[in-house]
């Protein structure tokens, strides 16, 4: 067992894939995709609908960005939300930290992800997804990675999940509870990556300030998920 695989393993995470062929499919990982609700928080919803993220999230995705730019020799991972709602804070996530896209009122997934897919020439084996809930799994059916957000009031469907093949690793932290900071080290760990991004993020100039850059650079783009399919948000 590596050092990574054991920190995660006591943490409460669970390798339904192995370490070591989770590690080999994320070398063709140029992608992340997020679900939004009981992934960035426990799906709690306010009256207005809206329902938030974490800093320590939100730093997670960014380390996980610089992570997987390394990797591939300066190029930027493609990075989106799909959500089966409309989330005002999911925008906000998405703009302030400059993913390429956000997809609201997805209820058939996988479509979507095609959508998305096919914007940036991509193919859904290049994809690590981080997912919840049923809604999730006909992209889970397909992503090349697929973390799974613990909750520990649904053990049907994470027996189900497992069963099926939906899943490579199922996160010792429950939604709410920053399992994607989790998910985003866990990766990291097992690309060898991590202690080289804090340390040049530590430095901060010359490397991660060029990946800042690059990434600042990202104009998103917003959609809505209609009959006919994803339109340009209003």
């Amino acid at each position: 067992m590596t050092d990574t695989e054991q920190i995660f393993t006591e943490l409460g995470g669970q390798f339904v894939t192995s370490a070591d062929t989770l590690t080999e499919k994320l070398k063709a990982i140029r992608a992340v995709v997020f679900d939004w609700d009981g992934v960035f928080n426990d799906g709690t919803k306010t009256g207005s609908g809206s329902s938030s993220f974490s800093e320590v999230d939100s730093m997670g995705t960014n380390l996980l960005r610089f992570g997987f730019w390394l990797h591939h020799g300066g190029q930027l991972p493609v990075v989106g939300i799909i959500t089966g709602v409309t989330n005002v804070m999911a925008d906000e996530l998405v703009r302030r930290e400059h993913f390429h896209a956000c997809y609201s009122q997805a209820k058939n997934k996988v479509e979507v992800l095609a959508h998305f897919l096919g914007q940036h020439n991509l193919q859904p084996n290049q994809v690590a997804f981080f997912f919840d809930d049923a809604l999730d799994l006909s992209v889970a059916e397909v992503a090349g990675v697929r973390i799974m957000i613990r909750r520990k009031a649904n053990p049907l469907f994470l027996n189900y999940a497992i069963k099926n093949g939906y899943v490579d690793y199922v996160t010792g932290n429950e939604s709410g509870h920053f399992a994607v900071r989790e998910g985003c080290e866990l990766m990291l760990g097992l690309l060898g990556q991590f202690d080289t991004v804090m340390s040049e993020r530590l430095r901060y100039r010359p490397v991660y300030d060029q990946y800042y850059q690059q990434r600042q650079a990202i104009e998103p783009s917003y959609w809505t998920v209609g009959p006919d399919g994803p339109e340009p948000k209003q």
